[in-house]
């Protein structure tokens, strides 16, 4: 497994927003879409607004490969899936304490998103 450079780690985890594309299965990459990011440790995490149905999800469930773009960079990632309840609480919490001045913020702390986390891993 890579892991993520300190300086990675803090531009992609201080950003507000994220692009992310997912490769779909013929190893094109679709359109991008805007998403939030969280850091847990040296991890970073993200989750899919719209539960299990939102369309990167479904893209990314399928290929586990995709490309981020944020704050100056692009990076090849890897999506791993996450269903240790331990992890889940505590990126309920990273969500909150980042994006918690926002309607949004519960929403993504809710068992359908909740369901959706997935990490990401440098390629």
């Amino acid at each position: 497994m890579k892991t993520w450079s300190a300086e990675d780690l803090t531009r992609i985890g201080e950003a507000a927003e994220i692009r992310i594309a997912p490769e779909g299965r013929d190893g094109a990459a679709r359109r991008p879409t805007t998403i939030w990011v969280v850091r847990n440790g040296d991890d970073l995490y993200v989750r899919s607004a719209n539960g299990p149905e939102g369309h990167w999800y479904r893209t990314a469930e399928t290929s586990h490969r995709g490309r981020i773009e944020v704050a100056g960079l692009v990076r090849d990632v890897t999506f791993v899936n996450t269903t240790e309840p331990f992890v889940n609480d505590e990126i309920d919490a990273a969500y909150l304490k980042k994006y918690g001045s926002t309607p949004w913020a519960e929403p993504m702390t809710q068992p359908g998103p909740r369901g959706t986390t997935l990490r990401l891993e440098p390629a």
